[in-house]
């Protein structure tokens, strides 16, 4: 082994996430629910894959504005 003693150390903490507190729909509740369940993935790894997917998706109805 290396003479060199290994260093501990510490980078400051990065927050890649928010806490964020919404509601939905009782309906769409169960539909993600039932999904987490059927794939295995968390509830909130759902919302955000479905939040990512719809955001790079997004079109404008220019005669709605």
């Amino acid at each position: 082994m290396s003479e060199k003693p290994n260093k501990f150390i510490i980078t400051p903490k990065i927050e890649k996430s928010v806490t964020l507190t919404i509601r939905i729909e009782t309906e769409l509740n169960n539909y993600i629910e039932e999904l987490a369940r059927k794939s295995g993935r968390s509830r909130n790894e759902l919302i955000n894959k479905a939040l990512k997917y719809a955001f790079e998706n997004v079109e404008f109805d220019s005669a709605e504005q």
